[in-house]
């Protein structure tokens, strides 16, 4: 998938309007990952591209079970069994991750690449103080200054708001907005080029949430490291990311601006999923759905993987998996833009043909 920001190659802009640094930051060419079953291995993420330039905020969203945890772990080469990487690669500053082993690996990790997990409580040792875990991460990169360690730590703490006496705190005497706040201190410990984050916000309430992700775009502005953010909440997507990843049953369905997504979805999934989200502005609308659930994993459809949920499917979604195809500005993955299987005129209008985007 070559768009960014929902424009095709050649005439990309940021959100700004301006032409981005050329080379991606981060780029994902046909990433898969596999589960190995007794029954065979299981695909949870399939050939999936991704593109994400420096200061960009890209967000993604989808279902439980849809491959969106999947896919940035295996972005950050953080799978463990029975989860494998099984095609693909991923250049992150001209590098493949997927080739290196964990030697290699580790000066990239945190310095240059961090990660926010789902649930801070989790991810955080319960046994260690704060200060203390910051101080392990500085010295697997070679900083053995006491002085400079504490300084550091206090650095990052005041960057998302938090009183350094914190820095002898537990996780558990932390709030739960606190401790998503100091996992997001401890990413930014090296000031790192990306970061990626899976729901961090999950665990916190509304208010929580908002003042969470303020404070990330305004580091975001200060700082100018990328974002790669996994989420359920459209309200956060449309307020603060530039870019939007949609994915159904391990694969992208869409990919385009977040504001030419919202406007006008291209692809039938992307508009059910925005029609059961309900908006606080304009007249009032009655909440969709989307109904069914999507497919398993080790039972995939033959055709398209939406088709059985699908209230525009016809006769070839079921035989005729859909490739990308440019709609506008943005890539959907979606038959009714195919110049070779065309809908019937029953099923009412659809745009001219598309140019099938070269994967």
């Amino acid at each position: 998938m070559s768009v960014t920001n929902g424009i095709a190659p050649g005439a990309a802009t940021d959100a700004s309007g301006t032409a981005p640094d050329e080379t991606p930051l981060l780029e994902v060419r046909g990433l898969s990952v596999v589960y190995d079953t007794p029954a065979g291995p299981v695909t949870a993420v399939d050939s999936v591209d991704l593109r994400v330039h420096r200061g960009e905020f890209v967000a993604v969203v989808g279902e439980s079970g849809c491959g969106k945890s999947t896919m940035l772990f295996g972005i950050a080469q953080l799978l463990s069994s029975p989860a494998r990487i099984s095609g693909g690669e991923v250049i992150f500053r001209g590098k493949n991750l997927v080739t290196m082993n964990d030697k290699q690996l580790a000066p990239m990790r945190w310095q240059n690449l961090s990660v926010v997990m789902q649930s801070a409580m989790n991810a955080l040792n319960p046994v260690k103080r704060i200060g203390a875990q910051y101080a392990d991460t500085m010295k697997a990169h070679g900083m053995r200054d006491k002085g400079k360690i504490r300084q550091r730590s206090e650095e990052v703490l005041a960057l998302v708001g938090i009183d350094k006496i914190h820095l002898d705190s537990y996780p558990h005497q932390l709030s739960g907005g606190m401790r998503q706040r100091a996992m997001i201190a401890m990413a930014l410990l090296f000031t790192p080029d990306l970061i990626i984050m899976d729901e961090p916000t999950s665990a916190l309430d509304v208010v929580a949430q908002r003042s969470l992700m303020l404070q990330i775009k305004e580091l975001q502005r200060k700082l100018g490291f990328a974002v790669l953010f996994v989420t359920h909440d459209m309200s956060l997507v449309s307020h603060f990311s530039e870019a939007l990843l949609v994915m159904y049953a391990g694969r992208e369905v869409e990919f385009g601006g977040t504001r030419t997504v919202f406007d006008a979805p291209a692809h039938p999934y992307s508009k059910g999923l925005l029609e059961a989200f309900p908006s606080i502005r304009g007249p009032k609308v009655p909440l969709g759905g989307i109904p069914g659930a999507p497919p398993a994993l080790s039972a995939m459809p033959q055709g398209c993987r939406y088709e059985p949920r699908c209230p525009l499917a016809y006769a070839d979604c079921k035989t005729h998996e859909p490739a990308l195809y440019e709609v506008d500005g943005v890539l959907a993955r979606c038959l009714l833009y195919s110049p070779d299987h065309r809908p019937p005129a029953s099923a009412g209008p659809v745009d001219a043909p598309r140019k099938e985007n070269a994967q």
